[in-house]
């Protein structure tokens, strides 16, 4: 299965099940590995905006912020996410963002 079939049945699963926050994932974690960065960031935002609770999703969009250049997106991204595995509580997960967060701040320093 060529790169581009693999998108097209993610795309597919995601139309199938809208709601489902794994297959916005699996989508959004595709586009990133393709290189279509700016895709992958709307994929990624999208799943924020209807399953803010899947924790996941704020790492891997403030990642591909930065390496899209857009730091200060991704610093606030962080910061989201941080809120988000409060709430849940996922303390690992806050951890990870918290890590993200400081290295990005370091980097500009």
């Amino acid at each position: 299965m060529t790169e581009e079939q693999r998108l097209e049945a993610f795309q597919k699963l995601v139309q199938a099940r809208p709601d489902d926050p794994f297959t916005r994932y699996a989508l959004a974690m595709h586009l990133r590995s393709m290189g279509r960065l700016a895709e992958a960031v709307e994929a990624f935002r999208e799943l924020a905006a209807r399953s803010p609770d899947y924790i996941p999703t704020w790492l891997m969009l403030g990642q591909v912020l930065e390496a899209s250049g857009r730091d200060g997106e991704a610093a606030r991204v962080y910061e989201d996410g941080m809120a988000a595995a409060a709430r849940k509580p996922d303390l690992h997960a806050r951890g990870e963002l918290e890590s993200a967060l400081e290295a990005l701040r370091a980097r500009q320093a």
